[in-house]
Parts: structure tokens; sequence; C-alpha cells
């Protein structure tokens, strides 16, 4: 939207503002029984804020706004937000709206303490009239160079993704083809497979996509070891730090992982496909895969089939599928996590056909790759049937 309309739909939104304030969000009395209708409307403003503990932000979805990645809040105005929000002893809440006039009277409703766009040149973050202590902490706390800075440190991280996905590319994808080893971790995979309900050859072809077998990876996004585990899902999954980089708890934790978001698209009747939105969930969160599932039945087709749903994962890098009213979760870098899905499923079927249970494999102690082979019998209860998965 050019910077004229915006400016134009501010004032309007101004105006709409002033002409609202007796509509704005208040905490209703319960003194004497009095009605809530009654309460005249009270500012809400930086030291309301505080005492809540949370800053709420409003924002657009967009890769360079705001946007959700394995849980975690990335973006250019997310990033600012949030350090905005630590400045003045709060959590940042960060929601997004499908459009500028949203925004506005999200805003002006008291839904929001602030819209985290720069709708203005000279005030960059906007706020209710009412808030004049929010505007002078934003005032205080932006500086001349505050954007570009916060831009530099954005694009480093793009950089270094960019960089992390060339590891895999030097490294073998299988230990020894000839005796059918795939890693130095396959008992490890072999042992928790059956938490996830997995082959645990596709564990293994899923460990390889996220860190090539080293279990010391941390990606650009803050994902550690080597299942890459984010430390909001470590502790959910009850992974302590300490414990992140330990292989075997890596992989178990992750098994987990795996094993909820088997149950969570208990609604994919067939095995198979449901794998495969398993696998875009743990790279691109439930969220996202639900988005897309909800766009295909919109066009028109299967949601619980991939090669319907896959195509919309791609589309929802595009401003008019990710701002559409279907859409929960706005921007997803569709591209990895399409890309994600389909290479895992291809290396998995190239280990069913190389590797084998019954194949020397290494079991290495905690903080060791010692390279010498032991033998492991593995459990045939430690794998679902891969024909079962046809």
């Amino acid at each position: 939207m050019h910077l004229f309309n915006l400016r134009n739909l501010w004032f309007l939104g101004t105006l709409l503002v002033l002409l609202s304030c007796r509509q704005e969000k208040h905490t209703p009395s319960v003194m004497f029984g009095q009605p809530e209708e009654d309460v005249a409307p009270a500012a809400y403003d930086l030291s309301d804020i505080q005492a809540a503990g949370e800053l709420i932000a409003v924002t657009l979805s967009g890769p360079d706004t705001y946007y959700e990645y394995r849980g975690r809040g990335f973006g250019l105005e997310f990033e600012m937000a949030e350090a905005f929000a630590r400045s003045i002893g709060t959590r940042l809440r960060m929601e997004m709206a499908p459009d500028t006039a949203t925004l506005l009277q999200r805003l002006a409703a008291g839904e929001a303490d602030l819209i985290a766009l720069e709708l203005d040149t000279v005030t960059h973050w906007s706020v209710r009239p009412t808030s004049p202590e929010l505007a002078s902490a934003i005032k205080r706390w932006w500086k001349p160079d505050t954007r570009e800075r916060f831009l530099a440190a954005e694009t480093a991280r793009r950089q270094s993704a960019s960089r992390s996905r060339v590891v895999r590319s030097v490294r073998p994808p299988m230990l020894s083809r000839a005796n059918g080893v795939i890693s130095s971790y396959d008992n490890l995979f072999i042992r928790h497979a059956t938490t996830a309900g997995l082959d645990w050859r596709l564990l293994a072809a899923q460990c390889y996509q996220e860190s090539a077998f080293n279990p010391r990876a941390v990606s650009w996004a803050g994902a550690q070891g080597l299942m890459q585990i984010m430390p909001g899902t470590a502790a959910h999954l009850g992974l302590a730090s300490s414990e992140v980089f330990e292989p075997e708890h890596n992989i178990a934790a992750a098994a987990r992982y795996l094993r909820e978001l088997n149950v969570t698209f208990a609604d994919i009747p067939h095995q198979r496909e449901r794998i495969r939105f398993v696998l875009a969930a743990y790279n691109g969160g439930v969220g996202h895969v639900r988005d897309a599932m909800a766009l295909t039945v919109k066009h028109g087709g299967d949601p619980h089939r991939w090669a319907d749903v896959d195509p919309f994962i791609l589309k929802l890098a595009e401003p008019r599928f990710y701002r559409d009213p279907v859409v929960k979760n706005g921007y997803l870098r569709g591209t990895e996590t399409s890309a994600y899905v389909r290479q895992i499923m291809e290396r998995w079927n190239y280990y069913r056909g190389s590797a084998h249970p019954s194949a020397s494999i290494t079991a290495p102690t905690p903080n060791s790759h010692s390279n010498a082979p032991s033998r492991i019998r593995p459990r045939s209860d430690f794998q679902l049937s891969v024909d079962s998965l046809q």
C-alpha cells in the first residue's frame, strides 16, 4: 500500500479513536452492584501495561514484519517490539491483523497497546491518544538508527540460515551403505522409534535433514542438537537445557514430539499421508499446516491428501494467501517446509533400500563420537511394518 494511502488511513483511524473513546475497553466495577454500562471508560497506559506484565502489539503478517517459525516469532517489527517490551519490563504478545484498517480498529477498541508497523515516518509506531506515557516511552527508546540496527541483525540471521543449509551437502547421508549403517546413532533411532510409532529409518532420515547427524548443531532460529529442537519445545517435552545436546535425550524428546504430532493429525486416516503432515508440522508448525489445509478446502482440494495441501504450504509465502481470512497464523517459509517433507521422504526410501535393522552399528557414549562398531539386536516391535505404510 502506498504511503499516501497509509497516512490517509491513519488520519481516518485517529478520528475513529477520538469518536470511540467512550467505547474503549475498561475493567468493569463490581462495587455496590454498579452495572458495567455506568462505569466511565478508563485509560490504559504504560503503568497499567507494566502492572499487567504484558505489552500487546499488533501488526501485519509477513517476512519483514512478523511470522512464526517452529513456535518462535521472527520479523523486523517483532524483534523491535520484543526489545521495547523488555525495556519497559514486560513480555510481548504479538498479534496479527489482515489489513491496515483492522490494525487501527483494534488499537481504537483497546485490543492492542500499539501498532508495530511504520505507518508514519516520524512516530514509527502508533498508540492511542489516551496512552501518553506509552508514547513517551517509545520516543525515549527509539533512536535514529534503531530500525537499521535491527534490520542488520535480521539480515545476518538470514545469511546464517543460508550457510547452515550447506552443511548437509558435505556430510555423507550414510555411514556405510555397504554394511547398511546409516549413522553412529542407529541404535538410538531403533530404540526410540517405538515411542514415535515410526520406522527407525524415517527417524534417521529426519535427523540427517535436521542436523546431518551433528549432535552439537545450532540453527539460525535457535534449534539445537541432532533433531534440532527449539528451546520452547524442549521445555514442553521436559528436555532440560543441560541434556539438549546429548544424543539419546535429544532423539528421545523428538520421538515424543512426533508422537504428539501424530495424535494431532489423527483426522488424516491414511498413515503414510499422515507422516507427511507430521513432518511438515515438525518443521513449520501445526498452525501453518492447518492453515494450508483450510486453504485447500477453500479451493476445492482434499485437505487429507498431501499432494493437494503441499501447493498451499508454498502459497503461504504469498500475501494474498497468508492474509486470507481462513488463515490464522500468517506467513510461512513455505518453500522450506515443502522441501523438508519431500527430501525426508526421498531419503527414507533410500534408507529402506540400503539399511537394515541387523546392520552392525555404533553405540555412541554421551559426548563421544567413537566409530567403534558394536552389535545390536533390534527388536521387531521397535518399528512399524514398512508394508503398512505403503
